[in-house]
């Protein structure tokens, strides 16, 4: 069964957030303002409402793939946290990292996606020492490019 997601409205010209086809993971957010994002410029842009995500989740904001490899539109805290506390207005701080074109955004505009996770609380315990895995240590990179 879905989980409910209360949703206060600000704008009641915009739409709900909503899945863009049955089996999405992420809800589209629009934007209630239209703004030109020169060429490495970035902007926090108003979605028009606030939202009751319940404990013991919490929403990942996350860019939208086509508008991140058309124009280079992409969300510059990614993904951006939202705690199951707050209760202000849902914003997207975007960016755009073309450095040649401005981008528009335009009112209705789907301009980020939100997840809503699982987000367990934790306890933190100090050891000694961790169990051993394959990976171990090995950071970035240590998988190489080709198998």
């Amino acid at each position: 069964m879905p989980l409910p997601l209360p949703i206060q409205m600000f704008d009641f010209s915009n739409e709900l957030p909503s899945y863009a086809h049955e089996g999405d993971a992420g809800l589209d957010l629009r934007a209630t303002e239209a703004l030109t994002l020169e060429p490495l410029e970035r902007a926090l842009v108003s979605c028009g409402f606030a939202l009751a995500i319940p404990q013991g989740y919490a929403g990942l904001v996350i860019p939208r793939s086509g508008l991140a490899a058309r124009h280079g539109i992409t969300v510059v805290n990614a993904p951006g946290l939202i705690d199951s506390g707050y209760r202000g207005e849902v914003k997207v701080i975007l960016m755009n990292l073309d450095p040649k074109e401005p981008f528009e955004v335009h009112v209705g505009d789907r301009i980020a996606q939100l997840m809503i996770v699982a987000a367990p609380a934790v306890v933190p315990v100090a050891v000694e020492s961790l169990d051993d895995t394959q990976r171990g240590t090995g950071g970035f990179g240590s998988s190489g490019i080709s198998a």
